[in-house]
């Protein structure tokens, strides 16, 4: 699985999806500009040991990235989804996409796109960026029945 984090903004929720990642053996895809250093001690401190274990890849912009993935498969998690996160069927080889923490994705980025939400009472704004990540990632992995997990 690929967890992409578009414009993350706060390092202790990167520092989490991280580690979360490495304990799934998922890669990890942040979107330049970032609200922080890499070499952030806090966010290094929140992934604890595991981010010198994390598959990292920086890219300077979306659209760099799609450019180097053009045969991926996006499903971008955004409040206004028209399905829930668990109708989604994942494939192995999905890029779970999501937005800053304080204003999500651009709407132009969502045009066209796999879109799914997470189920919230309607006057919630959003979960915080590093559950909505575990959440969508572990549905994802579920549904292929956990591969090389314990």
């Amino acid at each position: 699985m690929q967890v992409v984090l578009v414009e993350p903004e706060i390092h202790v929720n990167t520092g989490n999806i991280a580690r979360t990642c490495v304990c799934v053996g998922a890669t990890l895809h942040l979107v330049h500009p970032l609200g922080f250093s890499i070499d952030d001690r806090a966010l290094r401190r929140a992934g604890l040991d595991y981010w010198q274990a994390l598959d990292l890849h920086e890219w300077e912009s979306f659209a760099a990235l799609r450019a180097a993935r053009p045969d991926g498969r996006f499903v971008f998690i955004e409040t206004v989804g028209a399905r829930r996160y668990d109708e989604i069927a994942y494939g192995a080889d999905d890029f779970l996409v999501f937005g800053r923490e304080t204003s999500g994705l651009p709407a132009a980025l969502l045009e066209g796109e796999t879109v799914a939400r997470i189920p919230m009472i309607s006057n919630a704004r959003s979960l915080n960026l590093s559950n909505a990540v575990a959440l969508t990632l572990y549905e994802a992995l579920r549904q292929g029945g956990f591969p090389g997990l314990r």
